[in-house]
């Protein structure tokens, strides 16, 4: 017996038991089969799920399913990043809370407590995509501080020490003072600001007067080396090589031209502060400026600025605003647009920085990793990333790559007391290293200081499709070997450069192949007003909230009912009700021809009929999904699957065969139904693999541990045009029935005549069963002249006529008839401009032209029997 409701709680939990018991998802190398592999984007331990999760991590189910569904050997790979500046943060709160300063402590201390407070949340995100159905082979799970994935992140750092690509030099970086680390250039994000300008005077050393200065950042001034001009300004030729004085701490620095300076920004005077402007920088360095870091690490300012010693940056600006005002030096202050990079982790406002940090040299790594992506040996879904990512990869910029923590894999870098450095895979080499290179053999590893630092997140996930195979530390083990390159990859366009590129580039790097084929790259999940979902904007939903009220399946489907490749997804609690409403009619579907009588015997010549159109149907819609498949459009494959389902299945088979109430169906037509949903319920498995398995489960006897996540994925068999055609007619004239029904207000129940006017009457004799249960028909009849009093409608050339009392008024039927006439010619006119058109025709599909050519086929034809009709009617 079939439960009246579909419960989604208690058969999701049920089944994701049952996969798990059995290995369902479970993957080893088999030569036999054909891999297939995915790996995770690993989330942050950090981390919980949210709606960007869940839509990236459904679009992975659908591809992992499917593929196994093929036969193919289906491996995901889940797994977490440690994410360093993002958990040592949370950690470094979890120590205040308990009254513990990480300075207090030790390295060590601290990374036991890191260690602790992962075991403990790390662990949460995947969990959660457990209840989303995510089919990963859990028992793969991987994290990228485990030792083994540890010791690849090293073994990389000293293989690109020593091919020269990795350096340790003095740069201008972004500095996070929340986080107190640099950051990469892609950590940055720059927001727009409203800010002030102001306008600020430095008195001539000579006391012939001041020249005036526009600065967003007044409490930088005490760290200025020079004041600039353009020597093509008039205004300024006269003070070339004159010194000015800094307001409130008199230190005079001189006035120099340089073409830099823009002649139409602010005053036209630009003070030159090379410690905390990548610009100003390098203006210093041409001109051999002082270098004045004012600012400590945490952003307060140091000794250095001789004012304000101790305060935060902000509130410094606050404070000088104040004393220049009161001192007389600031002219005015105007409102400004401005753009200030924050940290990717923190939010913090970002300082440029001078900075001792490692890099890596990316030129040449990138050059490969360029090139497969341009000529499409890597495929990016949809195509319209090319540019951005080509945009960015001609204008690669060396990757700092060190970061002032301890939560990381710690720098491989082992100084000895004179600063020299040798990189080494750990102390033990490092001293080996020093003995054979500098004849020190009185060293031991006490002499030796590793570099305090660790290396960016991103150094260690840029590995990770070849780390999780252990493909680094053992090249040529057998899993690396039979997984990758992998097949898909499915992530966000916001880390197309921070993750996807770099993976390229350790791809031709470490195995001189691509990483993965394909990279789907999802939209941004928005909500209704197209705002981008945050914690801050309180406009997230939380998704197990979602998968409690309208079950996994419907929430997965929801979500992918609007998701096109690269564009953002407008999310609507909507979208996840649409999902459930689908899993309920799927099941009422099932409820009733599990509930119907059975009585022995053949189907009806009308239901065999029945299910010849539904299998071309099927047929038709299995070629459609394999083609949005191979063209990575997932949205548009699960359409076609809900249209074949809701209105093909449903509305219409179902409809046909279904008998009279409390009247039994024939065995061999429930028989060939329920082969039918067996049919579909594998198609539909990949998106909503639950109801699936209930309802695959109960269709038919199967074998112990059997699944549905296992059974074979449907093929596309023949597809009968000519019976597909014939059946449109047959719903066209149901439709125009049951419209007349609705205009005229008849009940439904009232049975009605159809006369039909057509020079192939033969051509209904197969249909006509359908049409009288369908349309709610007394009888068809097929007639030679048109009948005067009764409602006309034309399908293709042939003209149906329902007889009614004579109250239809002539000269309403002949306007009707006149608008449909109208339509009819714009739309032929219409057809033949688009078939005309032979760049169309050359390159559109050709079923899609030859479905165009039966539309004026149509059209001609209904447009001959409208014109008949209205020379009738005079």
């Amino acid at each position: 017996m079939i439960d009246k409701n579909y419960a989604p709680q208690e058969i999701e939990q049920k089944w994701y038991a049952y996969w798990l018991e059995n290995k369902v998802f479970a993957s080893k190398p088999n030569p036999a089969k054909e891999a297939y592999s995915i790996v995770i984007p690993p989330p942050n331990v950090t981390g919980v799920l949210h709606m960007g999760h869940m839509l990236n991590n459904t679009i992975q189910d659908v591809l992992i399913r499917k593929a196994r569904m093929e036969g193919k050997e289906a491996c995901w790979v889940p797994g977490t990043d440690h994410a360093s500046i993002a958990t040592e943060a949370k950690v470094v709160a979890m120590l205040k809370e308990k009254g513990i300063e990480k300075k207090d402590i030790t390295r060590e201390e601290f990374l036991k407590h890191a260690f602790e407070w992962k075991d403990k949340y790390g662990g949460i995100i995947l969990d959660q995509l457990k209840k989303l159905g995510a089919s990963c082979d859990w028992d793969r799970t991987r994290f990228t501080m485990e030792p083994s994935l540890y010791e690849a992140v090293i073994d990389t750092f000293v293989r690109l020490y020593n091919k020269g690509l990795i350096y340790r030099g003095v740069r201008m970086v972004n500095w996070d003072p929340q986080g107190k680390t640099a950051l990469s250039d892609e950590e940055v994000i720059y927001k727009d600001v409203q800010a002030k300008l102001y306008h600020i005077q430095y008195p001539l050393v000579d006391g012939s007067g001041f020249v005036t200065i526009a600065t967003t950042r007044p409490e930088t001034i005490m760290a200025d080396a020079a004041i600039c001009v353009n020597p093509a300004d008039e205004r300024y030729v006269h003070l070339h090589g004159k010194k000015v004085r800094i307001p409130l701490i008199d230190r005079e620095i001189s006035i120099i031209p340089d073409e830099y300076v823009t002649l139409d920004f602010g005053t036209g005077c630009l003070k030159v502060t090379p410690a905390h402007d990548l610009n100003d920088y390098e203006l210093g360095l041409k001109h051999k400026l002082p270098v004045i870091d004012i600012l400590n690490d945490d952003g307060t300012l140091n000794e250095k600025a001789v004012l304000f010693v101790g305060v935060d940056r902000f509130e410094a600006r606050k404070r000088i605003f104040k004393q220049l005002t009161a001192e007389g030096y600031l002219v005015k202050t105007d409102e400004y647009k401005s753009t200030v990079g924050t940290s990717e982790r923190t939010g913090a406002v970002i300082e440029p920085k001078l900075s001792l940090q490692w890099f890596m040299k990316m030129e040449e790594l990138a050059k490969p990793a360029l090139d497969n992506v341009m000529n499409d040996n890597i495929q990016l879904h949809p195509a319209k990333f090319k540019n951005t990512y080509r945009s960015w990869m001609e204008n690669v910029r060396d990757w700092c790559i060190s970061r002032q923590l301890w939560w990381g894999q710690q720098i491989p870098a082992f100084y000895m007391e004179d600063g020299t450095v040798i990189v080494a895979k750990d102390k033990k080499e490092a001293l080996r290293i020093a003995r054979d290179k500098y004849q020190l053999f009185a060293l031991v590893e006490d002499d030796l200081t590793q570099d305090p630092d660790v290396l960016d997140t991103w150094f260690s996930s840029w590995l990770w499709p070849i780390s999780v195979f252990d493909g680094i530390e053992n090249p040529t083990n057998e899993e690396i070997n039979y997984y990758y390159p992998t097949n898909d990859l499915v992530t966000g366009p916001d880390i197309l450069f921070f993750w996807v590129a770099r993976m390229i580039m350790a791809g031709y790097e470490w195995r001189d192949e691509l990483p993965f084929k394909n990279v789907y790259l999802t939209g941004i999940v928005r909500d209704k007003q197209g705002r981008k979902m945050s914690k801050s904007l309180g406009n997230s939903p939380d998704p197990l909230e979602l998968i409690e009220r309208f079950g996994a399946d419907g929430v997965r489907s929801g979500l992918l009912f609007s998701a096109p490749a690269g564009n953002d997804l407008l999310f609507d609690d909507k979208l996840c009700e649409q999902g459930r409403n689908f899993s309920n009619k799927i099941w009422n579907a099932f409820r009733l021809l599990k509930g119907l009588e059975v009585v022995p015997g053949a189907s009806l010549p009308e239901h065999t009929l029945a299910t010849a159109w539904f299998e071309s149907k099927l047929n038709q819609t299995i070629i459609d999904v394999q083609d949005h498949f191979s063209k990575f459009r997932i949205s548009d494959a699960l359409l076609s699957i809900y249209n074949l389902v809701w209105d093909d299945f449903c509305g219409k088979y179902l409809e046909i065969i279904k008998p009279a109430y409390q009247s039994p169906i024939h065995a061999d037509t429930l028989h060939a139904a329920l082969g039918l949903f067996d049919s579909l319920m594998r198609l539909m498995h990949p998106y909503m693999p639950f109801i699936t398995e209930e309802i695959w489960q109960s269709i038919a006897h199967r074998s112990e541990k059997g699944t549905i996540c296992t059974a074979e994925y449907p093929a596309a068999g023949k597809v009968d045009e000519a019976l597909v055609a014939q059946f449109d007619v047959v719903f066209e004239v149901v439709t125009k029935v049951r419209e007349i029904r609705n205009s005229k207000q008849l009940s439904p129940k009232l049975a009605l005549p159809l006369c039909i006017k057509s020079e192939q009457p033969v051509a209904y004799a197969a249909v006509e069963a359908i049409m009288l249960k369908l349309a709610n028909l007394e009888s068809i009849s097929f007639i030679t002249e048109p009948i005067a009093d009764a409602q006309t409608f034309v399908v293709k050339s042939d003209q149906f006529f329902v007889p009614m009392a004579n109250d239809e008024d002539p000269a309403v039927l002949k306007a009707e008839s006149q608008k449909e006439l109208d339509y009819l010619l714009g739309f032929k006119k219409s057809v033949e401009a688009k078939l005309a058109n032979e760049k169309f025709v050359q390159n559109a599909k050709g079923d899609l032209v030859e479905r165009e050519r039966q539309k004026l086929s149509d059209a001609e034809n209904k447009i001959k029997s409208l014109q008949e009709l209205l020379a009738r009617l005079g």
